[in-house]
């Protein structure tokens, strides 16, 4: 669901957001309309009122590990984590964490990948939010669950500041709520 869906109907805060995402045509390829939140990260106001939107939507849910997806994950998750008073688990691409890890692999348009967690990060029963930049497919996000849930944690609720209008993904989330604040942005007379 859209923020402005839930509550923050004409809240300032997230066309602030919106206007603070700057768009790159055909990148990385033709057609891509990329998403660039490098510039969300540098408009203090409008990441802070990032943070704060997801930190009073969990704060009082009893969220005990904030879980960010690699790479932008990482940006957003560990604000938020400190806020409610929560632990922030990376979940990281292959062979970038040392010592066990579980794997969760996914398919991707042209392959697979493979999300990572260090074995005990999460033990069972544990409350967790995963959040991410975007969702477009619901793939990433999907393997996060399917990782988490095989070692006993409970995912509450997917968080994205960017989701596609449609968010096709949602049927790939196993069932568990999305939560995103705000839709892509288009550059006018553009593609």
């Amino acid at each position: 669901m859209f923020a402005a869906e839930n509550g923050l109907k004409g809240d300032p805060r997230l066309q602030a957001i919106s206007d603070a995402i700057r768009v790159v045509p055909h990148f990385p390829k033709q057609g891509i309309m990329f998403q660039d939140i490098t510039t969300l990260l540098l408009d203090h106001k409008a990441f802070k009122h990032t943070i704060d939107i997801f930190v009073d939507r969990y704060r009082d849910m009893d969220i005990s590990v904030i879980a960010g997806v690699e790479a932008r994950g990482f940006m957003f998750g560990p604000s938020i984590a400190l806020a409610i008073g929560a632990k922030f688990v990376p979940l990281r691409k292959p062979k970038k964490l040392p010592g066990e890890v579980i794997s969760e692999a996914y398919e991707l348009e042209y392959g697979t990948d493979c999300l990572e967690m260090h074995v005990g990060a999460v033990p069972p029963g544990e409350r967790v939010i995963v959040i991410d930049d975007l969702v477009a497919t619901g793939g990433t996000l999907s393997a996060a669950i399917r990782l988490l849930e095989r070692v006993g944690a409970q995912v509450v609720e997917c968080a994205c500041v960017i989701g596609l209008p449609e968010v096709k993904g949602q049927r790939r989330l196993n069932g568990k709520p999305l939560y995103i604040l705000v839709e892509p942005r288009e550059i006018d007379g553009c593609c």
